[in-house]
């Protein structure tokens, strides 16, 4: 009867563990259709910046403030708890609410940097969706991360695309998302 010694036996389970992993990137490997995601849908966020009178209704507040480079709001720090909408209309029974922050974060134009989380608590979904990334501005539409989420959501990624609806000043916006998610379980 032959022996396997200690070598041969460590080849045998890195080769192995080898093939286990090719086979589980071969099984996880579909093509993502960037043109058909298995979720879509267009949601309106409604941001109202506490301006030190309206703290009834604000939703957001500024945490750190702007330094002194540029006029472009560079260092903003602002938290937000706002209102989520299916339609334009702040005052609609919101769907879910958007938790983070953003801060702005160029000197030579407006840009700002968002992270948060869409947690939705109705009928028709229950989970969270983590979204995060650059908001330039001054495009028409910009793409943020889908990045992960909960619930009805899970580990799902894909792509939300902002579009300013409106600006009311410096002390309310409203932004259509066009959330399209490539990957649902």
């Amino acid at each position: 009867m032959a022996r396997i010694n200690f070598y041969e036996y460590i080849v045998f389970i890195l080769f192995s563990l080898l093939i286990l992993h090719t086979f589980s990137i071969i099984a996880h490997s579909e093509k993502l259709d960037e043109k058909k995601p298995c979720k879509r849908f267009v949601l309106y966020y409604h941001d109202i910046l506490f301006n030190g009178t309206n703290a009834a209704n604000a939703t957001s507040a500024t945490v750190a403030k702007p330094t002194k480079l540029g006029n472009y709001n560079h260092g903003m720090l602002v938290v937000f708890d706002d209102p989520i909408t299916k339609d334009n209309d702040l005052l609609s029974p919101p769907v879910a609410r958007a938790q983070g922050f953003y801060f702005y974060d160029m000197k030579t134009e407006y840009n700002a940097w968002f992270s948060y989380t869409l947690i939705f608590n109705s009928t028709e979904h229950k989970g969270t969706i983590n979204i995060m990334g650059a908001d330039m501005m001054s495009e028409e539409t910009r793409d943020l991360s889908v990045v992960g989420g909960t619930g009805d959501f899970f580990m799902t990624r894909g792509i939300a695309t902002f579009r300013t609806d409106v600006a009311q000043g410096a002390y309310y916006f409203r932004l259509e998302m066009d959330i399209k998610l490539y990957e649902c379980y």
